[in-house]
């Protein structure tokens, strides 16, 4: 099984924590140079001062908003007057808890330009170059959500779907070039996220952090949540060779939680 990315350059978005930094971090192990994109440069310079390396690794970082869409596209388009990327890892914080009746329509409008419409700002600029080589992997982690809503998550539940149905399109539209375009499903995975999440059910249910993650865990059959470094190895393997026939999937890892097949 070929798993090497020696010569593989990686744009890993949201790269500075959770699931996106433990993608960045498996990526650079599988041989890859990475280009780390996250808002806050001082967290950029830190971590790629410890990205795994050798003499055929580079690893760069941009800093852009995605927030501010137009911000990003310039930033990357500049990048890649330069560079090349041969493997995209779509990944953004999600939007805030509450149920999809009680959001405002700003919310939903922030969500869909965040995640969407970012996804396609970058899948756009990269691609050409995966056409011309014959070769390219594009990565979205989104949510078990796609598979089956998460209550109190309505805007993400509704943003995720879209973002997912986009992926799909897109994995039909690339493969005859030789790009795979999959989608990571994460379940409960240990990150600031999942912390600002059981916060909330702190607040609104009245319990502690660990009883609140305990209600979690018995809901899955693991008996635990997951790790980011768990997610970041179902990204690190769709990016290889050894995944060049796996296309237009999604993929749980969530201990099994998730009730649909």
């Amino acid at each position: 099984m070929i798993t090497d990315l020696t010569g593989k350059r990686a744009l890993v978005c949201g790269s500075t924590q959770g699931i996106g930094k433990a993608s960045a971090i498996e990526l650079a192990l599988l041989g890859a140079s990475i280009t780390l994109v996250a808002r806050n440069e001082e967290k950029l310079q830190d971590l790629i001062k410890h990205l795994p390396a050798d003499d055929t690794e580079s690893h760069h970082y941009l800093v852009a908003d995605f927030s501010n869409p137009p911000n990003l596209k310039a930033v990357v388009d500049d990048y890649l007057k330069n560079h090349n990327i041969d493997i995209l890892i779509n990944n953004t914080g999600g939007p805030p808890g509450g149920q999809a009746i009680d959001a405002n329509l700003d919310e939903f409008t922030k969500a869909f330009s965040q995640h969407l419409i970012c996804n396609q700002i970058l899948t756009q600029a990269v691609s050409p170059w995966m056409k011309e080589n014959k070769w390219g992997r594009i990565i979205n982690i989104i949510s078990t959500s796609v598979k089956t809503p998460i209550k109190g998550l309505g805007v993400s539940n509704t943003i995720r779907g879209a973002v997912a149905s986009w992926s799909k399109t897109l994995s039909l539209e690339l493969a005859p070039f030789g790009i795979t375009v999959n989608n990571i499903l994460p379940g409960f995975t240990m990150t600031a996220r999942l912390e600002f999440l059981i916060k909330g059910r702190m607040e609104k249910e009245g319990k502690s952090f660990d009883e609140v993650l305990r209600l979690m865990e018995s809901d899955i059959p693991a008996g635990r949540v997951g790790e980011a470094h768990e997610v970041a190895a179902a990204v690190a393997f769709l990016a290889t060779p050894a995944a060049s026939y796996i296309n237009g999937v999604n993929i749980q890892v969530d201990g099994g939680k998730t009730p649909s097949m």
